[in-house]
């Protein structure tokens, strides 16, 4: 499944696939470098700034770790 990432820092865009069995707690922009990591309560960078919740989250848990 995929998720539109959005750089909170320079607005780079990109659509990346996300881990079924894992959480993404961080991620390199590739434009600006900046690493991110997700906002307080959420459990993922996917949750934080994809277009997509991560999928543990999309199936009713409360936290993918």
């Amino acid at each position: 499944m995929a998720s539109t990432l959005t750089c909170p820092n320079c607005g780079h865009c990109k659509e990346e696939t996300m881990p079924t069995d894992a959480c993404q707690y961080f991620y390199a922009c590739e434009n600006c470098k900046q690493v991110l990591k997700p906002k307080p309560g959420d459990c993922c960078v996917y949750c934080s700034y994809g277009t997509v919740k991560c999928p543990p989250i999309q199936a009713g848990s409360k936290t993918c770790c």
